[in-house]
Order: structure tokens, then C-alpha cells, then sequence
């Protein structure tokens, strides 16, 4: 449920939102149904257990709370976690001293872009003892950068194709006439000055409207560097990294064995995660998807708190955590916030460099 939903809907009072509030967060840390003497002694709401369990009843009939056992306190709903999560989680910062550890790690591999995601991953899971997923980033648009041509043979070349993001493809093409290295370079030259910056739609446009198009080997590799920023362009995240599955058998949840198996599925199986994952490619801060909550029903049972990094309108991936629909989001939240917000900046920082 979106917070459109939810503001559209019945308002809560103060005491409500109250005790909403403390029983979601006394769940959080039992994973046992709650019941009015534990929010009387841990919320100090001030108000007798009979007026809690008012409180209580009213709730689970609007929806937020649900009762497991007769006999026993209520436990959230969705509709109650995403209320909390929406009106009633304290946003803070992670504390200096982690972030100071954590900018310690990156900036100790700054030069190194492949290792940023695997960091990424196991920053995130030893911070949040969850389950982290990190995709690479991913250009916003494929963009020529630069291209170079390596003489091999007299009848073949080495073709490196640097696109905008940083991307590089390699691949050996084959000459229909001999070309020196010197004329190789030529070639190259020629490409990298009418092509250098544009996009896909821009680099068709050239060809389209140049005058009296290219032939031979020139005309060859413009077919080439436009089929591979083509395929660049098309919508896939690429290997997802991902730490931390251990840290799954910690929760009460998972010790049931076919829920396990659901968590490794939906790590093994790219195609249960992407969706989703692509659709944060688009979104701005932190977002929070609650299993079993309108389309997320395949991942019930579990929650996913995911940021986009990176610089926009450039390259951007997606990166974040997922554990029990009852993990800590006020934790979750800085944890993921803070290290999409690093990431990002250190990429601003690489691109920056070659712009």
C-alpha cells in the first residue's frame, strides 16, 4: 500500500498511532505475538491494559494488527508494517563510527570499480545482518566514449569499444584489405571525433544524415558500434552480487525449511528479483517493498529496502537488503541510504574524471 493509500484512508488518533507503534517494534525484537501488558510496560502510554486492548481491537478491525492465536497477542499485518513504515519509523543516521569504517573500506579500493559491488554487498550484510543485492550500475543511455583499433594480422584487427559508462568491449574483426597500423589509426581517429559523446539515437542520426555515408572498413564498424550500443541499451541488470544468506537462518522465519528455499530461489533465479529491481532504476531515495503487499506476492514473507546509486543521467544501479517482513527498517534504511549515497559519490567522482 502506497502512503497515497494510506492517507487516504481512516486516520488514526495519537494513541493509536502509539500503539501501533510500540507493538511493531516490540515484534521486531521477540518475533512473539504482543500482547496489552507489554505495550503498557514498554510504551508507557500512560492509560490502563483494558484501554490498550480497546486499542488493540479497534486496530485489527481497521486492518493493522491480526491475532495468530485466540489466546495470544496480535502480530502486524502488511497493512500495519506499512503504516509504520510510512507514518511511524524514526529516520536516523547510521552512527559516525560506522560510517567512518565503511568510508574507510571503499575509499581503500576508490581506483578499483570492480570490487565496488562486492564490497557493496558485504558492507551491506555484515551492517544490516540481512541479505544484500547489489547490481551493477548500469548507463542510463549507451553513449560512445571511445574506440581503438590494434592491428593482429594482415587480415584481421582487434576492435575496443568504450562506451560512456565505462563499459569495454573487445572483438576481433576481420579487413577486407590490408590496413597498417597507421591506417587503423586513421580510422579510429576519424570515428572517435564524429561519434565522441553521443548517444545511440545520436550516432544513427550521424550515419543516417553524414554525407554520402561510410564504405569499407569504416562503414563496417559503424554497423558494429551501433548493434553493440544497441545491445548495451537493452533493459537487463546484469550479475546481482549478494551476501550475507547465512545471516537468514538468524530469523525465526526461515528456520521453516520451505521459506528457506524460496530465499536461495529467489537468489538463484534472477528473474524473481529483476523486475522489481529494474523498476528502482527509476524511483529516487530509499523505497521499501513489503512481501505479500499488492504485486509482491511471490516474495512473501520477506521485505526488501533498496536505494538506486550512482549519477544520473549517466549510470545507475541498484543496491539494498532483504530479511523478514519484521526487520529493523529504521536501521535498514540509514545502512542502505548511506551506502548508496557513498557509492554514488565515489562514481561522481570516476565519471567526473572522464568527462
Amino acid at each position: 500500500m502506497a502512503a497515497e493509500a494510506i492517507a487516504a484512508e481512516e486516520r488514526l488518533t495519537l494513541r493509536q498511532r502509539e500503539t501501533l507503534r510500540v507493538l511493531v517494534q516490540a515484534y521486531i525484537s521477540s518475533a512473539e505475538p504482543v500482547g496489552s501488558s507489554t505495550i503498557q510496560r514498554v510504551g508507557r502510554l500512560g492509560v490502563s491494559s483494558a484501554t490498550i486492548r480497546n486499542e488493540l481491537c479497534r486496530l485489527e478491525e481497521l486492518g493493522y494488527l491480526t491475532q495468530p492465536y485466540t489466546s495470544a497477542g496480535r502480530v502486524p499485518t502488511v497493512k500495519g508494517y506499512r503504516y509504520f513504515v510510512e507514518q511511524l519509523v524514526e529516520r536516523v543516521d547510521l552512527p559516525a563510527s560506522e560510517q567512518r569504517t565503511i568510508m574507510h573500506q571503499f575509499h581503500q579500493i576508490r581506483l578499483h570499480l570492480d570490487q565496488w559491488m562486492k564490497l557493496s554487498a558485504a558492507v551491506l550484510a555484515q551492517t544490516s545482518r540481512s541479505v544484500s543485492l547489489v547490481t551493477p550500475p548500469r548507463a542510463a543511455s549507451s553513449g560512445f566514449r571511445h574506440l581503438q583499433l590494434v592491428s593482429i594480422s594482415q587480415r584481421a584487427a582487434l576492435m575496443i569499444l568504450v562506451l560512456a559508462d565505462g563499459s569495454a568491449h573487445q572483438e576481433v574483426i576481420l579487413i577486407p584489405d590490408y590496413i597498417d597500423q597507421d591506417g587503423l589509426n586513421q580510422v579510429s581517429n576519424r570515428l572517435n571525433h564524429r561519434l565522441h559523446g553521443r548517444s545511440l539515437r545520436e550516432v544513427r542520426a550521424s550515419v543516417e544524415l553524414g554525407p554520402g555515408g561510410a564504405e569499407g572498413l569504416e562503414g563496417e564498424l559503424l554497423a558494429r558500434i551501433i548493434q553493440l550500443m544497441e545491445e548495451a541499451d537493452r533493459v537487463s541488470l546484469g550479475e546481482i552480487y549478494s551476501d550475507g544468506l547465512a545471516n537468514v537462518l538468524r530469523h525465526p522465519e526461515f528456520l521453516d525449511i520451505e521459506r528457506f528455499r524460496r530465499v536461495v530461489d529467489m537468489l538463484e533465479h534472477a528473474s524473481l528479483l529483476e523486475p522489481i529491481l529494474l523498476r528502482m532504476l527509476n524511483t529516487n531515495g530509499v523505497q521499501i517493498i513489503i512481501g505479500g503487499e499488492g504485486p509482491y506476492e511471490a516474495i512473501e514473507h520477506v521485505s526488501l529496502v533498496l536505494s538506486r546509486y550512482g549519477v544520473k543521467h549517466i549510470a545507475s544501479g541498484v543496491l539494498g537488503i532483504m530479511g523478514p517482513v519484521r526487520m529493523p527498517y529504521a536501521r535498514a534504511i540509514s545502512t542502505v541510504g548511506y551506502v548508496a549515497q557513498l557509492v554514488g559519490s565515489l562514481m561522481a567522482d570516476v565519471y567526473g574524471a572522464y568527462a
